[in-house]
């Protein structure tokens, strides 16, 4: 590290204010960064904020707020122009709270609320504008000089697009002067009053917002230097904007640290009560084209040619933005963390961009914090919270208990013997597929006994896929304790609602001693199952990765589905939506024969989307099910250089030859690929599922029927589009945003 001398550091520290006189850890390290990025001339000064677990943990101001006419000291409370953080501070925002109230789908044409874009005549969406990849240029022309805000939209409406849609990353400008006039028609007032509105004055954002007041330039950062000496203060540094009168959707927005911090604060928080927690979600996670490999969020930045703000330390999954004067933030809800960079750069005039200091300032804040990836912590599931207390909704009655090898307290203790030891009357036990134990893996699994108890075994996959009334007879209750994995295709989930059913017109009370979704329960992602396709391996139009334990499901079928029936879901304790199983100090159990590992339950949904196709292997019979795919007619080398050069976040595929032992091609070598997860974070089963589909296709055309796997794939749209070779990827989505607004009322845990 550099060491400046110490007659600069000495001048530098004069404009220098410190939050508290608490010493935080990476002061001198950041101190030092910043001091001499001032003392090379890459920025004039600069205000840094850093928030921490919900407190600011950081903020100080260092060199210049202005260099011409004269040196003016920077000051915690500089006002900044933030540039194209003005795309998510404003834009984004206004889009979030018009989705919220079911005026805008992401999905939509523009041409649905701006009819003359394009001549009318446009497939670019909402989602396209927002994710920089509706194909239109970068900016709009200035020359010649142009004004007004109509003559911009004008201009932007009309602007032809460089590129189709969805197949070029192209940051874009214009994308947000679009966005910014369907929120001025939609909320039926200019941009600058309606984010003023819903986001600014409820948020305590006093010092945010178009337009600045000339009594506040004293305060400002000054920015370039126009051709005829003009330094810019107060007046938006974008010309485009500029020309506009000030107030567009893609720059023009001024404000301090202290602003922004509250607003960062507010997306950590799940939205504050200004937004719901669902929509922040879903406008910070990936919405570009499942084929692309930049990420990006309604606006926000995740893994893109301008992510070098995120430093070394945030992990993929972090987001944030940049600003071109010089301003950028980056926010990590792993680590509930937050970095606010404010500089000038281009005063008095335009210097190299600083990614280099904003990648170096928040590795440093990151390694100050402490930040480490959520770890390991102690889950209670439904069972252990039972145990703990004694079983007492269950004394005194005959139980019914739906399980399998699965169903084990934290320290590995069969339900049905720490239920009898409690004194609890077992009256009867109910098999999913697979069996009590866990080990069948065929069709038809008949009745059996308990070997330990002695307790008759009625199962659920033979003849019936139901408890019928002979079953039920004589019970009192009801009590469902199976590990789900998180799969709208995993049967259990069917046993489990099908058992529902049943107890409702029993009237049964019908109790769920609730567990993790092992795959987190953050992720959701399409195809979803079309409602009129409903069967075992999918008995409720769900999407392929739903993101819910099957306490939430249970809860979702019963109130969707009006079933009536008298359920009680025993919560986990200590369980957090974004923990992989792998974080709850819980026993692992394969769920079923094929599913051994946490690695093969992240892979499933998306590898088993395609395995009713009888020509083709999905590894079962082998060591590693659902980590590889093979068949006799593939060429592994060929379809792992194919999937690779496709860029999927978070996977790789190595080519790979294996016999299975059972199954498909059983005692045949076979070649095919093999997935390796690089960062399961970012990996989504959907678009793993999708691509090798689209490969498939590509390479070995008329070899996978993908009609047969219907009940798999679940959506009609999807296989229509990958029998036509088209982009799959819309037609995926289709309907997650209708599917999130409903999951949302039937979650029980953050």
């Amino acid at each position: 590290m550099k060491v400046l001398p110490l007659a600069i550091l000495c001048c530098v520290a004069v404009s220098a204010q410190t939050f508290s006189a608490q010493t935080f850890s990476g002061a001198a390290d950041l101190d030092s960064a910043i001091d001499q990025a001032v003392h090379e001339d890459k920025i004039p000064g600069a205000v840094l904020l850093i928030g921490h677990q919900g407190k600011i943990v950081y903020r100080k101001a260092y060199g210049y707020r202005a260099l011409a006419p004269a040196k003016e000291a920077m000051t915690v409370d500089t006002i900044f122009d933030i540039a194209s953080l003005t795309k998510i501070v404003a834009t984004a925002s206004c889009l979030m709270k018009l989705f919220e109230r079911g005026k805008i789908r992401l999905d939509d044409p523009v041409t649905n609320y701006l009819p003359e874009f394009q001549g009318g005549h446009s497939a670019i969406t909402i989602r396209d504008l927002a994710t920089h990849f509706s194909g239109l240029r970068p900016d709009l022309d200035l020359e010649p000089a142009w004004a007004g805000y109509e003559t911009g939209i004008h201009k932007a409406l009309i602007d032809k697009p460089a590129n189709p849609r969805e197949t070029k990353f192209v940051y874009s400008d214009i994308n947000f002067i679009l966005l910014g006039e369907i929120v001025h028609r939609l909320s039926g007032m200019p941009e600058n009053e309606y984010v003023k509105q819903i986001l600014f004055d409820p948020l305590g954002m006093k010092e945010t917002g178009y337009l600045p007041s000339p009594a506040l330039k004293p305060r400002i950062a000054p920015t370039e230097t126009l051709k005829d000496g003009e330094v810019l203060r107060g007046v938006v540094d974008d010309p485009t904007s500029r020309y506009m009168g000030g107030v567009a959707g893609h720059a023009g927005v001024f404000s301090t640290a202290d602003d922004l911090a509250k607003f960062c604060q507010m997306i950590l928080d799940g939205g504050d009560g200004l937004f719901s927690t669902a929509t922040i979600r879903k406008f910070t996670e990936p919405q570009t084209p499942m084929s692309q490999p930049i990420l990006r969020g309604i606006g926000w930045d995740i893994q893109s040619p301008y992510s070098g703000v995120r430093g070394e330390l945030f992990p993929l999954g972090s987001f944030g933005h940049t600003g071109y004067t010089g301003t950028s933030f980056w926010i990590d809800p792993a680590s509930q963390t937050y970095v606010i960079l404010l500089t000038n750069s281009v005063h008095p005039h335009v210097r190299k961009a600083i990614t280099p200091l904003r990648g170096r300032i928040a590795t440093i804040a990151a390694a100050s914090v402490g930040y480490e990836a959520p770890g390991a912590h102690e889950v209670f599931t439904g069972l252990d919270v039972l145990e703990m207390n004694h079983f007492l909704p269950l004394q005194g009655k005959r139980v019914g208990l739906i399980t399998n090898q699965t169903g084990v307290d934290r320290l590995g203790k069969r339900n049905i013997d720490v239920m009898r030891a409690a004194g609890v009357n077992v009256a009867a036990l109910f098999s999913p597929e697979h069996g009590i134990a866990g080990v069948e893996d065929h069709e038809n699994i008949a009745d059996s006994t308990d070997v330990k108890t002695g307790i008759r075994v009625w199962s659920l996959y033979d003849k019936t896929r139901r408890p019928t009334p002979e079953m039920l007879r004589g019970l009192d209750v009801l009590v469902f304790d199976i590990q789900d994995v998180g799969a709208r295709f995993y049967t259990y989930e069917s046993t489990m609602i099908y058992a529902m059913e049943e107890a409702a017109k029993a009237r049964l009370p019908f109790y769920v001693l609730d567990r993790p979704d092992p795959i987190t329960g953050i992720h959701v992602e399409g195809p979803m199952l079309d409602p009129d396709k409903l069967s075992f391996t999918g008995s409720f139009p769900l999407p392929l990765r739903h993101g819910m334990t099957m306490g939430e499901l249970a809860e979702m079928v019963n109130g969707e589905n009006h079933l009536s029936a008298d359920l009680h879901v025993v919560e986990m304790t200590g369980w957090n939506r974004e923990d992989w199983f792998d974080a709850t100090e819980l026993p692992w159990v394969n769920p079923s024969p094929n599913m051994r590992n946490l690695n093969e339950a992240a892979l499933y949904p998306g590898v088993a989307m395609l395995e009713t196709s009888k020509n083709y292997s999905v590894g079962r019979g082998t060591d590693t099910p659902f980590e590889q795919i093979g068949a006799d007619w593939i060429d592994g080398r060929e379809l792992a250089e194919y999937l690779n050069a496709r860029a999927i976040p978070g996977i790789r595929f190595y080519p790979v030859r294996f016999t299975p032992s059972s199954s498909n091609f059983s005692g045949r070598t076979i070649q095919g690929v093999r997935f390796t997860l690089t960062n399961r974070d970012i990996f989504s089963a959907s678009r793993l599922g999708l691509e090798l589909a689209r490969a498939l296709a590509a390479l070995y055309p008329g070899k996978i029927p993908f009609e047969l796997n219907r009940n798999l794939i679940g959506s009609g749209a999807v296989i229509h589009a990958l029998e036509a070779g088209t982009d799959a990827a819309p037609a995926a989505e289709a309907g997650l945003d209708r599917f999130l607004i409903l999951r949302g009322k039937y979650l029980l845990y953050r």
